[in-house]
């Protein structure tokens, strides 16, 4: 099989129809794996890549989509049928050669008025249909052995001519197949007549009328001038009214609902209920045809719209009919629940078809040639859609340009506010934590204060609570989650109330206060059961699944090592089920660490190769850059020092670019037990000490007691015994104040290892008893197991 096919040919042989059922033929072979893209529908080049990422649910989140759609297909044996590259030839052309040549499973089926020209490209030239010979004897069985005749007979039968075709009609049928070069839309198109006007009919004006049309255009290529002149002659057969519809409809790119159609095409002379009916009689001419995905939307043929559009702009006011495409399209997504809902998440995938003509309007309104107000209104009705589909790319272009256009009357409004978010959360996705992106939330904070939308504030709020917590600012983080909660609270807002307790969970977890997490995250789960809001989802991050990965981390740390490994795996399997990137990618980071810290090596190694994977194959740097480190840390484990300690700093380097700090403190920690094994002493008394002082200035301190007791170790290894014990003595009271059985037991262990060697035997077994018997679990897990052995050894 070859990877790469073009079906090249003019317009209206039929490429797109040849594609599709060829794609049908091989959807097994590829597992269901088969993606059709509608090239069609895009008016701007850049936007292929993102078109191909938003139909293999690939959230683009960086600066070059192609880096990440490539790392997201990676060897995955996929079919991408690109239906009409000609008008964006030249970037679906190298996008094409690239996936072919990096993506080694992957495979293309384009369709092209040309072939796209590169390396590995296959070109299938596809011909007209075959047509009848001219013989004036054939019968209608010879006739209807041919392809062009079966389809001209077809269609005459959709179009209510209700004779079978007799020997006397055969050679008059096979002569109108040849007349139109067995070019499938021209055939469609003129059968189409036979019910009003019979084959004969039809027959006479091909030879008459439409030879005129034929010879009008010499310098075009032949098949070009036929289908041309039989455009024209079915336009010319339209009614006034039918052709006033027909070329406002080619307003539209793409797919469209008949009550688009109804609104953008009607006005003083046609209401709605006339395009609608003009809008069926063209169905029936095969000018308009039904899509084939979906029989509730139709789609002008690329042929036929070309064609209808330039006669629009002959008759004028085709920026009028683009204006009320627009409007139409602001005032369909503004009613729309499901993309205006502020929490929660949606099965999107009846949406996409809209994208074309959402992206179609806002370059018209947007432009010099537009209407600004309604672009701007636009704009704040179609971000929530953009930011819903992760294509925040465009949101943030479209949110610039849209606030770019403000002015004195419109800065300040509703508008404005939505497009902030938008801005706000988009940059925040692309391109990192910048002052500028606090600025945007800020602003939008300010609108939605003043416009008194308590909904609007608590999404603004957790944006920018999701902002300051990547930074590490967990203090001005938590400051922001109490304000919410004040809001959600007043407001009755029950996503918002789940999601407050979800996040306080995780920040309490983090800051250091493991009882107080514990209640939050319970609370967080049980609120979600009791209110209905299972399903509390913003920006991609599933609460629930928050919710039960803080609570597994918290579980732990509090003793509770059973119950945290009992929740982690449902939080996994809840991510997998929501294929999401984000929370699946979350889980992952958080279930191998609490692997890591029972001492299930080989289980945190499977997760964590899973992660690296999977946050490559979706251009997540950070969680990327995360299951290095993670990796790293199981290196270091596992003994394997030099190789985890060039992990771990690589990983340190990427995170600190990204500005994710909140899991540094713990990988440092790690970097800091290879250098010490190494003998670095130097380099990891002044690794530890940066990673203490990190953790106090910025409040990360839930891991505070453990590195405590990693210095202590570096300092027992320098024979500085005395701070060794100080260390030690500050870890256990970090520990108790927070709750932290766990890293207790650690530092106990650890303290008990010195008072023996110091001739202490008695205390060490006592002080360590003390805390190994209030654990009431667990005790497979590797910590439990070496203090079981210790005591042994103490006995």
């Amino acid at each position: 099989m070859w990877r790469f096919v073009s079906i090249v040919g003019p317009g209206g042989v039929g490429k797109t129809t040849v594609a599709i059922s060829v794609a049908h033929s091989l959807i097994d072979g590829f597992h269901d794996a088969v993606f059709f893209i509608d090239l069609a529908a895009l008016t701007d080049p850049q936007l292929v890549p993102t078109a191909i990422a938003s139909a293999l649910g690939f959230i683009v989140q960086t600066q070059d989509p192609l880096v990440g759609l490539l790392a997201f297909i990676g060897d995955r044996k996929i079919l991408l049928v690109l239906d009409s590259c000609e008008h964006v030839i030249g970037v679906a052309a190298a996008l094409a050669e690239r996936i072919v040549s990096e993506a080694p499973q992957a495979h293309i089926l384009a369709t092209s008025r040309e072939a796209l020209g590169v390396e590995s490209e296959h070109v299938h030239l596809l011909s007209s249909l075959d047509c009848p010979p001219d013989d004036a004897g054939l019968t209608a069985m010879d006739v209807l052995r041919y392809p062009a005749a079966q389809l001209f007979m077809e269609r005459a039968a959709a179009s209510g001519y209700g004779t079978a075709l007799s020997d006397i009609d055969a050679p008059i049928v096979a002569r109108s197949c040849r007349r139109l070069d067995g070019i499938p839309l021209a055939i469609e198109l003129a059968a189409g007549r036979a019910g009003s006007l019979g084959i004969r009919r039809i027959a006479d004006l091909l030879d008459n009328r439409f030879s005129l049309l034929w010879h009008g255009r010499r310098t075009a290529l032949p098949r070009h001038r036929t289908l041309n002149a039989m455009l024209d002659w079915s336009y010319n057969l339209l009614s006034e009214r039918e052709k006033v519809v027909l070329c406002r409809m080619s307003v539209f790119v793409g797919d469209f609902t008949l009550q688009a159609a109804g609104f953008v095409a009607s006005d003083t002379e046609i209401d709605e209920a006339g395009v609608i009916d003009a809008g069926a009689s063209l169905v029936a001419k095969f000018l308009i045809s039904k899509t084939v995905l979906n029989e509730s939307t139709y789609r002008l043929l690329d042929t036929t719209r070309a064609y209808a559009a330039a006669k629009l702009a002959q008759r004028g006011g085709a920026d009028s009919i683009a204006r009320r495409h627009a409007i139409f399209y602001a005032k369909f997504l503004e009613h729309d629940e499901i993309i205006q809902s502020l929490f929660g998440e949606h099965d999107l995938s009846g949406y996409t078809s809209h994208i074309g003509n959402v992206r179609a309007a806002l370059g018209w309104a947007l432009s010099g040639r537009g209407d600004v107000a309604v672009g701007i209104e636009l704009a704040a009705w179609a971000v929530p859609l953009f930011i819903k589909m992760s294509l925040f790319g465009e949101c943030r272009g479209w949110s610039e340009r849209a606030l770019a256009a403000l002015d004195d009357t419109n800065r300040g409004t509703r508008q404005e506010m939505i497009l902030q978010e938008a801005l706000a959360v988009s940059s925040m996705f692309t391109r990192g934590h910048s002052g500028q992106v606090r600025v945007e939330f800020e602003r939008g904070l300010a609108l939605a204060e003043a416009f008194q939308d308590p909904a609007r504030q608590l999404r603004l709020l957790v944006g920018l609570n999701i902002f300051l917590t990547q930074l590490g600012d967990l203090r001005g983080a938590l400051a922001v989650a109490e304000q919410a909660s004040v809001i959600a609270q007043a407001a009755k807002l029950p996503a918002g109330t789940v999601w407050v307790e979800s996040w306080l969970g995780m920040a309490h977890n983090f800051l250091g206060d493991q009882a107080v997490a514990q209640r939050h995250c319970e609370r967080s789960i049980a609120l979600a059961v009791e209110l209905g809001t299972l399903n509390v989802n913003l920006f991609g991050i599933d609460q629930r699944i928050r919710a039960l990965v803080f609570l597994a981390r918290t579980l732990w740390l509090r003793g509770f090592a059973d119950q945290a490994l009992r929740i982690v795996q449902t939080a996994i399997g809840e991510a997998a089920s929501r294929d999401h990137p984000l929370p699946i990618c979350g889980s992952l980071v958080h279930a191998s660490t609490i692997l890591l810290w029972t001492g299930d090596l080989p289980g945190a190694s499977d997760l964590i190769e899973q992660l690296i994977v999977y946050a490559g194959r979706h251009s997540l740097a950070p969680y990327r850059a995360a299951g290095i480190a993670l990796k790293g840390e199981l290196a270091i484990a596992r003994d394997e020092l030099e190789a985890g300690l060039d992990l771990l700093r690589g990983a340190l380097e990427t995170l600190h670019a990204q500005q994710f700090n909140l899991l540094t403190t713990g990988f440092i920690g790690a970097l800091t037990e290879g250098l010490r094994e190494t003998g670095q002493f130097e380099e990891a008394l002044f690794a530890i000490n940066g990673a203490i002082a990190r953790a106090i200035n910025s409040g990360v301190e839930f891991n505070l007691s453990e590195l405590l007791r990693i210095k202590s170790q570096i300092l027992a290894a320098r024979h500085d015994r005395e701070s060794a014990m100080h260390c030690l003595t500050e870890a256990l009271d970090v520990a108790r104040a927070q709750s932290a059985l766990a890293w207790e037991l650690r530092s106990t262990m650890a303290l008990a290892r010195l008072l023996c060697e110091d001739g202490h035997r008695d205390q060490a077994r006592h002080t360590l008893a003390l805390v190994y018997d209030r654990f009431t679990e667990g005790f497979e897990t590797a910590d439990l197991k070496l203090a079981r052995a210790q005591l042994e050894d103490l006995r």
